[in-house]
């Protein structure tokens, strides 16, 4: 398995779990309104990365 890879994925998730956080808080600040879909990308590319990831822990467990 290439550790090196599967560390940058998990590095990659973990930036865009923080970037959606602070996409998600901004209502705290008055922009709750705005809906340009970036949320939505965000959610399906961590998503993306969590199969990715999922993929590469189990193939390590042949």
């Amino acid at each position: 398995m290439d550790y090196i890879y599967l560390h940058r994925l998990y590095a990659k998730r973990a930036e865009l779990e923080a970037k959606l956080e602070l996409y998600e808080a901004r209502g705290c600040f008055g922009d709750e309104e705005i809906d340009d879909g970036t949320d939505q990308e965000l959610r399906e590319r961590i998503n993306e990365l969590s199969a990715e990831i999922d993929v590469l822990e189990h193939s390590s467990a042949l």
